[in-house]
C-alpha cells in the first residue's frame, strides 16, 4: 500500500507568498517532486481554536490574517475548492472534531499554497490547532490522520520551528546562533525519530525556550513527524534561519 509524503514547511514571513525566494523555490520543488495529490489537509499555525475542528466549505475564502503589509498581500486571492467530503472524513478519525463550513484558508495556508500549486486546482481542507492540548497529545492526535496518507491526502504542516517574533531582527539577514543551534536541536531529534524529545521541546536544547516562546508555530512540525512510519526516510531542504528569529526549515517524510 502506497503512503502519500507528508512535507512540513516554514513559512515564514507573509511577504512570501508574493515576493520571489529561495524559500519559494524550495517549496515548489518539492511539489514537484511528490505526485498530485487528490487533496491538502493542511495544519496550519495560524487557526487555533478549543477543540478540534475541520474547514468544511466548498469554497473556501482567502483569510488575511495580518496586518501592516502591503495591499499586493492583500490583493492576493487563492480559490481552491474545499472538500468537505475530506472535512468529514478526517473529522471521522479524530474522536470529537466538529466541522467548520464558515473557515477559509488563512495565510499560513494559501501562503505557501499558491506557490506549490499555483493553478488552485487542488482541494484543500484545515485542520485547527485545538489549544487545550499538550504537545504530546497532538502527536497521538496526529497518528490517526495516517489513513488519509493511503488515500492521496498530502498532509501538510505550515509554521516555524523557531518563531519568535518579538526578538526579529528586519535589517539581519541570517540567524541568531540561539535560533541556528535550537534548529539543529529539532532537526537531530527528528532524524532519531525521538517524538519524545520533541513533544517535551522546552529541554531539549537551552535555546528552545526563546526558540518555541508559543507552541502554534512548532506544533505543525509534530504533526507530519508523528505520520512518520519506521521504514521511512526523513530529509531537510531550505534549511535556515532569518532575521534572527525565524527558522524557514522544511521536511519531507516519505
Amino acid at each position: 500500500m502506497t503512503r502519500f509524503p507528508t512535507l512540513f514547511l516554514g513559512h515564514g514571513s507573509p511577504m512570501n507568498a508574493v515576493e520571489e525566494s529561495a524559500w519559494r523555490d524550495g517549496w515548489r520543488a518539492a511539489a514537484r517532486a511528490i505526485p498530485k495529490p487528490r487533496a491538502v489537509l493542511c495544519v496550519s499555525a495560524h487557526w487555533e481554536s478549543r477543540g478540534v475542528a475541520l474547514g468544511g466549505a466548498e469554497r473556501p475564502e482567502t483569510i488575511h490574517d495580518f496586518y501592516g503589509f502591503p495591499q499586493a498581500l492583500f490583493d492576493v486571492r487563492y480559490p481552491a475548492p474545499g472538500s468537505p467530503e475530506l472535512a468529514r472524513e478526517a473529522a471521522a478519525l479524530l474522536p470529537g472534531a466538529v466541522v467548520d463550513p464558515g473557515y477559509g484558508l488563512d495565510h499560513g495556508a494559501w501562503g505557501v499554497l499558491a506557490t506549490m500549486y499555483p493553478d488552485a486546482d487542488v482541494p484543500v481542507v484545515q485542520l485547527s490547532l485545538d489549544r487545550r492540548r499538550s504537545a504530546a497529545e497532538h502527536v497521538e492526535l496526529a497518528k490517526k490522520l495516517a489513513p488519509l496518507r493511503e488515500k492521496g491526502v498530502l498532509v501538510l504542516g505550515s509554521g516555524n520551528i523557531v518563531h519568535n517574533l518579538r526578538l526579529v531582527d528586519f535589517q539581519r539577514e541570517g540567524g541568531e546562533p540561539w535560533a541556528d543551534r535550537a534548529d539543529a536541536a529539532v532537526r537531530a531529534a527528528a532524524e532519531r525519530g525521538d517524538l519524545g524529545a520533541l513533544a517535551a521541546y522546552a529541554t531539549l536544547s537551552p535555546d528552545m525556550p526563546r526558540a518555541v516562546p508559543t507552541p502554534e508555530h512548532y506544533l505543525p512540525l509534530l504533526y507530519v513527524l508523528a505520520l512518520r512510519a519506521p521504514d521511512e526516510p526523513l530529509s531537510f531542504f531550505n534549511t535556515g534561519t532569518v532575521m534572527g528569529a525565524l527558522s524557514m526549515t522544511c521536511a519531507r517524510v516519505g
